[in-house]
């Protein structure tokens, strides 16, 4: 199949361009600028961008990726990808080492088939002074020898873990997870300045979440948040849905790390889904307005947001369209090393959005086929 565009961004210009998509089964075969090779099979009116991809998401559509049913799984999966999401990195919850064991085994096996990008485990290694919406009773040090047991029963599916750094064992832990395949991200943390950078400089190069569950900047004590926004080499994650972060604070991550930015969902099971009454872990929360909170208390349980809803409000706040779509796509690939998506590049799979007016889907390619 041969796609023409009126805007289609490809990573070799720095924005959207008249051009091209070449389609053969699930991949990539060519692209290019200006008028295709040969009269288009079909022409896309708006813009053309690859798939989203989301690294940081732990359900949709009523379901959880923290499971023990796999049609779960793909109701999640299904949810997001109708929003344009063609990527998905399943994020745990924190949990009892044997219930992360079982939930991995499900979700492992979904990334092996090459239905998920990989598992995030946000949790049990969490500071109990910033830990959400997550179960106190089940947070734990950072045991190296545990992190490495986990992450070799997955066999390479863990591609992220959240460790707040000033844990006991955290710093001897960091090393084990990048050694198995894993980046260390920093979050749900006390850190201070000092032991933030110290971690970044130890491999820990992901931020969990920036401003959420850690603490704020002090003209006196600028804890880790300063340190991810200084360092080139970490990327941080933005919950963009104007609730978790300011639109107007959000915006301006963007504008001084406009290369760094992870744009991410954290979506809950409600993501896709109608008000009500959820669980998140073994927390019930309630949803209401589209906000979720832990039931009875004001701690936001993660969003109901998709990545096509948050690039869209990077775009009602200033940010140039490429820029935000690459904070959907190109940036979380790079950050978590996803061969094969993010772009539309030769050899990459054939996982392209259409939008409309204001950055609105109007079609979603996964593997080749129009879903």
């Amino acid at each position: 199949m041969l796609i023409a565009a009126e805007r289609v961004l490809l990573p070799t210009h720095p924005d959207f361009v008249a051009g091209w998509v070449e389609v053969d089964g699930d991949t990539i075969t060519a692209a290019g600028e200006g008028a295709p090779p040969r009269p288009a099979d079909l022409t896309v009116t708006g813009s053309l961008v690859p798939g989203f991809v989301d690294v940081h998401c732990h359900g949709g559509g009523g379901a959880a990726f923290a499971t023990d049913d796999p049609a779960d799984v793909d109701t999640a999966i299904l949810a997001h990808r109708a929003t344009g999401t063609t990527s998905v990195v399943a994020s745990l919850i924190t949990a009892s080492i044997p219930v992360l064991h079982r939930q991995i085994a499900i979700l492992a096996e979904r990334v092996r088939a090459g239905d998920l990008a990989g598992i995030h485990l946000e949790g049990p290694w969490l500071a109990p002074t910033f830990k959400g919406a997550h179960s106190p009773g089940l947070l734990s040090d950072s045991v190296a020898d545990v992190v490495a047991e986990l992450l070799a029963s997955a066999g390479g599916a863990v591609k992220m873990a959240t460790i707040a750094p000033e844990l006991p064992g955290a710093m001897a832990a960091i090393p084990v997870m990048i050694a198995g395949g894993c980046l260390p991200a920093i979050g749900h943390t006390a850190a201070d300045y000092p032991t933030a950078k110290a971690a970044i400089d130890a491999g820990a190069t992901g931020a969990t979440h920036i401003f959420n569950a850690m603490p704020p900047v002090g003209h006196r004590d600028p804890g880790p948040i300063l340190a991810f926004l200084e360092d080139p080499r970490v990327r941080a994650e933005l919950i963009f849905d104007g609730i978790h972060v300011t639109p107007e604070l959000a915006a301006f991550v963007m504008r001084i790390i406009p290369d760094r930015v992870v744009l991410i969902t954290d979506a809950m099971a409600a993501a896709g889904a109608p008000d009500g009454d959820y669980m998140l872990g073994d927390l019930p929360v309630e949803v209401r307005d589209r906000v979720a909170r832990l039931a009875g208390k004001p701690t936001i349980a993660g969003s109901t947001l998709t990545l096509d809803w948050a690039v869209r409000n990077a775009v009602a706040q200033g940010i140039p369209l490429a820029q935000a779509v690459r904070s959907a796509t190109s940036v979380p690939a790079d950050y978590l090393s996803l061969g094969g998506v993010g772009r539309i590049a030769v050899g990459n799979k054939a996982d392209l959005v259409t939008l409309g007016d204001d950055a609105v889907v109007t079609g979603v390619m996964y593997r080749g086929v129009w879903q």
